[in-house]
Formats: structure tokens, sequence, C-alpha cells
């Protein structure tokens, strides 16, 4: 339940205030900068800059220049953006988010839609032209075909786009975001390699099918913004980690409820989380605890990290291609990281020690959202805000910041930047309307440019382009190009059976590797033997890097023929049981089926220390814990499960087994089914990790390093946070008695006045 903006618990405006000896002496955990007074004093204003005076707050690398894009009066607030086939900029504005630290008005239809236009091509926006208004706290946008997606929560609308203005609108999705505040709600609307759409914070993607949507069940990922590699995997983050990513394409494993965790997907990318400001950070939201910053009031590690983007471009030279960008809002900067593969793997480390890619000391530069740009370029949305924290986990001590400094005003400002390298010039592609020069693009050194006429492809429906893309695909001398060729041919539903097979025995894994992506689209009962020999071959060969994607094409085997899915799968567990990925790739093909399975492998083999039966062995156990016949306690409690969607669910999942980089599972926990008052006392004041779940000790980074508590927020009374407890506790495979208000309350009264989270040690 840790806060973030939007998804990340984006912490209000990191700003200094020097204190009296007699504001100190309030708080003993304020003390603890008593002798930093100095740089207090030193940084203890935080003017409003123009966006000039604002980069001339920056540093940057060595040989880049940072050149403004946009800036005020042409927008507002900022948050996202996408640019169309024109070069212009689409841009989200999330106008109304924080009018106050109380969050007065947060709900007043105000956002909107915008389209920037570079009108004489110096790279610089100069019009505005609104094209949605009235909406409330819009997070996303998308383009596809004709229209536009536009995540307004809890909805998700495409409109159709008439001479830059909407018509037809539809409603995709009534539950894009259902339940979470505002800072725990769905975005991104990534529309990916695969051809279909995905979301950080948010457990769906989606996909365009003539009139129809299709809304499928995927990993859940990230918390705000999300980006792909070359090869379509997804990579994203939570607000106190670095960068997290999947090790295998997206579309796969995401079919066993009953699996909490599947190896290879929300697997931590960089380890490293320090961040190095170049500028105070006490304004966080919990800056008053030791170890959030150091003996110079700087931030230590991620608190607000978001908006990654892997950097697809060839315009800062070869060493900075297929880098992850990061932001980091609380700390007014931008983080590099150096990604490497090794098979399937994907691993990083942060380009620099102890400084940044980009650092301000403008406290109000924040950097949100990350792009590569039709020109090549790395693009910045920057918020330019005070208040960045939500209401719902604000503590009073940042409350007595923002008071102290007036920090609620403005709220009409925002930029977006762009990084070059220093003496060059980046021009954007001009997208073409000829198919045959639309195709040529798909090879282009540009990602941006290569995706944009990959879904303009496949947005034409054109399936006499079929023949053309065929050549490409078979003759083709540049790999990227084949790829997005490929994806191309599926998108317009041309791809064949004869297109793939020879791919899957290609010795170039990266096409190895999308021919068995691409497969389930090409699958068919006519055609399911002829692949079928294929995939034995493939298993017959230990190939270790294709072996995870035996499993996860195993599924459509199974529509055609069960047994010989079943038998792949044996095939893979016989001789991979001990490779914890490919033993999670088998068990996401046997929901409701892991007992059974269990016991015809251990038939087989009676090694129960292995990978693949220990994991089974834990599903089937959790299995029989649950409960049986026993009362709902959505309907017993409904405010109850209405506050767990709204503050608990983000972080510990819809199903209580919580979700990885973010916080442990409350189904089969001690914690939620022991004592009711230390229950009530964490959910309250926060904890503070490392914690041990079930003999299970979770710490950073596969759990996030605090969970703050909402004792401080008026809007949850006693009977809320009594029905909330009371929901978990009986939810699940947990059976404990409920909290009654009273308790609640018995717990505010001893614990009046704390600000800091517990520890586990706390409570021995």
């Amino acid at each position: 339940m840790k806060t973030i903006l939007f998804s990340i618990p984006f912490l209000l405006i990191l700003f200094l205030q020097l204190f009296s000896d007699s504001t100190q002496r309030k708080s003993s955990n304020w003390n603890y900068y008593a002798d930093s007074l100095s740089i207090r004093k030193a940084f203890s204003e935080s003017p409003v800059l123009s966006a000039r005076e604002s980069i001339r707050k920056m540093q940057i690398e060595r040989g880049f220049n940072i050149h403004i894009v946009a800036t005020e009066p042409l927008l507002n607030t900022p948050v996202a953006l996408s640019f169309d086939h024109k070069g212009r900029i689409w841009v989200v504005e999330m106008e109304n988010y924080m009018p106050d630290s109380i969050g007065t008005g947060e709900d007043m239809p105000v956002g909107k839609i915008v389209i920037l236009t570079d009108r004489n091509g110096d790279g610089k926006m100069d019009e505005r032209k609104i094209f949605l208004d009235s909406l409330v706290l819009p997070r996303a946008i998308c383009f596809i075909e004709n229209g536009i997606l536009v995540a307004e929560s809890p909805n998700l609308w495409y409109y159709e786009i008439k001479k830059d203005k909407p018509v037809n609108k539809t409603l995709v999705d009534a539950a894009y975001a259902e339940g979470g505040n505002v800072e725990h709600q769905p975005n991104g609307l990534f529309r990916a390699l695969d051809n279909w759409i995905y979301n950080a914070k948010s457990s769906k993607r989606y996909r365009k099918q003539g009139s129809k949507w299709l809304i499928e069940r995927t990993h859940f990922r990230g918390q705000w913004g999300i980006s792909q590699d070359d090869q379509g995997r997804l990579f994203y983050n939570n607000n106190s980690e670095n960068l997290q990513g999947d090790y295998f394409s997206p579309g796969f494993g995401a079919t066993n409820s009953n699996q909490s965790r599947l190896a290879g997907f929300s697997e931590s990318i960089i380890k490293n989380n320090k961040v190095y400001p170049i500028r105070p950070n006490t304004g966080v939201n919990r800056a008053y605890m030791k170890g959030i910053i150091d003996e110079n009031l700087k931030l230590v590690n991620f608190t607000a990290a978001c908006g990654p983007v892997i950097f697809n471009s060839t315009l800062f030279g070869s060493d900075y291609y297929g880098n992850a960008f990061v932001a980091e809002p609380s700390a007014n900067l931008i983080k590099r990281n150096i990604l490497s593969n090794d098979g399937n793997l994907v691993a990083g480390k942060q380009a620099y020690i102890g400084r940044e890619f980009l650092a301000s000391t403008d406290e109000r530069f924040r950097p949100v959202s990350l792009y590569t740009g039709p020109d090549g370029a790395l693009y910045i949305v920057d918020m330019y805000r005070g208040i960045i924290q939500h209401k719902t986990y604000l503590t009073p001590y940042l409350k007595s910041e923002i008071k102290a400094r007036n920090l609620t005003q403005p709220l009409n400002y925002g930029r977006i930047y762009k990084v070059l390298p220093r003496g060059k010039k980046a021009r954007g592609v001009k997208i073409p309307q000829d198919p045959s020069k639309l195709i040529a693009l798909l090879s282009d050194s540009n990602g941006w440019v290569r995706n944009k006429a990959q879904q303009i492809l496949v947005d034409s429906k054109d399936k006499g382009l079929g023949f053309a893309l065929r050549q490409v695909l078979r003759s083709g001398s540049q790999s990227l190009g084949r790829v997005h060729v490929l994806w191309t041919m599926e998108g317009l539903g041309v791809l064949e059976k004869e297109d793939v097979l020879p791919l899957l025995k290609s010795t170039d894994w990266a096409m190895r590797m999308q021919a068995l992506t691409v497969l389930p689209s090409v699958l068919n009962r006519e055609n399911h033997k002829e692949f079928l020999l294929v995939l034995i071959a493939i298993l017959n060969e230990n190939d270790t890097l294709a072996a995870p994607y035996l499993a996860f094409v195993s599924p459509y085997i199974n529509d055609f023929d069960p047994a010989e899915a079943n038998k792949l799968l044996l095939g893979l567990s016989k001789k991979y049981a001990s490779n914890v990925f490919i033993s999670d790739a088998v068990i996401s093909n046997l929901q409701n089926k892991e007992a059974a399975f269990y016991k015809e492998f251990t038939g087989i083999n009676q090694d129960t220390s292995l990978v693949l039966s220990k994991r089974l062995k834990k599903i089937v156990d959790d299995m029989a814990k649950k409960k049986v016949n026993a009362p709902d306690p959505a309907k017993e409690f409904p405010r109850g499960l209405a506050l767990y969607r709204s503050i608990c669910q983000a972080c510990h999942g819809a199903d209580g087994n919580g979700v990885n980089g973010l916080a442990p599972p409350l189904n089969n926990s001690d914690w939620v089914t022991g004592d009711k008052k230390r229950l009530a006392a964490v959910v309250l004041y926060g904890l503070n990790g490392p914690i041990t779940v079930s003999k299970k000790l979770f710490k950073v980074p596969e759990v996030s390093g605090e969970m703050p508590g909402i004792a401080s927020n008026a809007n949850f009374s006693d009977e809320d946070v009594a029905q909330v407890l009371s929901y978990i506790r009986g939810s699940w495979a947990n059976s404990a008695d409920k909290v009654s208000k009273e308790e609640v309350a018995a717990i505010r009264l001893k614990y009046k006045g704390r600000q800091t989270g517990f520890t586990e040690k706390e409570f021995k």
C-alpha cells in the first residue's frame, strides 16, 4: 500500500523549509536534521522558473543539450504524450490533480487531450488545439486505426477522429481501472510489437478486431509507464525499483490463476536503486525517517521511479542504443541504465556511479514520462508542479511543509523537453502514405519509426500487402526489419504456416523466438500436427532458450490435441525440472490440474526437491487450504472490499497473493490472521521492511521497503478500517475473526501522534 502518483507513491514536492529550534523540538524525528540547517537555508526557496531558467538549473551528461519543445501556456500539467503520423504531439493533461493538500475539487472535469503542432518546423510547438475536454483526471492515450483510446478512470473509451475532432465514442472497458485511488490506477496504453495494447498497473491487454475489442488477462506489470525492447519484451518499474521487466514475450504465461508468481516476468532488471540528486530532497513524504535522505539531505534511493523508456534510436550513438532511461521526479533527475542480454535473461547496471544522466536543482522539475521521438531524440514530460503526492497517504509532516511554503501554487505549468547530442540536428521522418515506402520504414534505424510504420500498415487492413511483406520476410537482410514484417503480417491476418515454419528452425535466436511467439496466430486444426513435429524436434535438440516457449505454446496445442500437449509438458518436465523458468512455464498450463500432474510427474521422478516438484506441491497445498462453503466476506464487508480495492489491491493483488516488487501476500499470512491489534497498528501507521511472512523473509527489491499508513487521512473512519481488516482476515484461504471499530479506535488512541511506520522488531 505504498504511495504513488497515478501508480507510483509519488512524493509531493521535495522542498526545504528552515525550521526554528522550537519547531524541531516538536518531533524527535526532525532532530535528525538539526545539524543541517545551513543546507536547508541555502535551499529555503523554491521559485517558479520559466522553461529557459529551469534548463539553466539542469546538469546533463557531457555532449548533450536540452531543448524546449513546448511550455505553458501551450500545455498544463502534462503526464503523458503520443506522436501521430504527422509528428504532432497529443498530450494528456491531468489538470486538476491535487489542487491543494486535501485534493479539493480533484474530481472536477477539467482534464484535456490537446494537440500540439510545430508550424514553422523549428522543433518547437507553437499551436495548441483541444481535442477533448471536460475529462476527470485522464491518464493515457493510444492511437489505433482512425481513432484514439483514452483512459479516463474507471473507463477506457475509444473515439474515432474526424478532422481532429472526436466522434462516435465507444466504451471499450467500464472496469479499465476498477478500484484504486488516482495513484493506483492503470495507465500506459502501450501498443506493443505483438499488436496488443498493454498497460502499467494492470493485468489486462486489449486489441481491436474489426468493430470488437478483445480483452485478455495478462501479467500485472509496474506502476507508471511502460516500454519495450526490440524483441517486444516489456519493461516497467515500481516507485522504489529502478527497472523491472520480462524475460519472455508478453502474451504468454498468464493462464494459471492458481500460480501467484511466474519466474521470468516482473523480474528486477537493475538491482541498484541508488540515486544521485544535485539538491537536497527534504520534501519527500517521509524525509524525517532516518535513511531516506543522507547527511547532505539528498534522497538515497528511488522513491518515485516512473515513466521508463527503452531508448531504441541511433541518434545518440551505439553506446546509448537499448539503454533504459528512468524518471525520478522526487529527486528531479533522469537515470540512465545499460542493459545486456544473455539468452532469455536481461540484466543491467547504472551507467554512472555518483552522478546522473540529467539532474536539476529546480525542485519543481518533475519528469514523469519519457519517450523516444520521431526524430530519434529523448523526450521528457515535465509536470512542473509543487504538490505531486496524493492525499491518500500524505503525512502530517508534508502537509505542514506545503502550508509553510504555499506549494499548492501555481497549478497551470508544464513542459516538454527533448535531449539531443550537441551539434546534431534531428529531423523527424515524414511518414508516407505509399505502402511500399512504409514497408521500407519497417527497417528504419529509429524504433519509433519502425513501430509507427507497422501500426499504420496493420491499421490499413490491406491484405493485398501480403506478397510484398512476404518477400522482405524471406529475403530481407535486416533482422529487425524482418521482425516487424512478421508482426505486420500477423496484424493484417496474412501470416501463413509456410511463413513461420522456416523461422522455427532459424539459427538466429531472435527470429526463432519471434516465430515461437507468433505461432498461436497461425496454429489451427489443419496444421497443428505439422507444427507439433517441429516443437518435439526442438525439445529433442535440448534448446534451453526455446524450452520455456514450448511450454507457453502448449495451451494452443491443447486446443486440438490435449494428449500431445500433456506429453510435451511431461517431456519438458523430465529434462528441465531443475530450471525455474521452464518449470514455471509448465505450471502455467495446469490450472486446477496441478495435483494430477504432480502425481504423474512424481511417479516418473520421485525427487521432491526438484524446483518443479516443490513449486507444484506448494500450489496443491495452498489450494487445499481454500475454504469450502465459507461465508462470502465481500457480502459481509462490502465497504471493506471497496476499500481493499482502493488502497490495498494495487500492491497486494486482487487475490491477496502480493505483487512482485511491491508487497508481500496477505493470503495465508500470519500478519493478517494473527494478532488483530498488530494488524490494525500496521494499517494505521505503516510498516518498514524487511518483513517475515509465514516464515519467508521479504525485503527490497522483492517488495517495497515501506508500506505507508492511513491514520492521518481523515477520509478513513474507524469503521472503514475495521471493515477492510475484517475483509482480508476472512478472504481467500484466511479464516480469522472480524475486527470492530472499537478495537481500531483503541489502537488509534494508543499510538496517537505517531508519524513513523513500525518495524517487525517492535512487535516481538
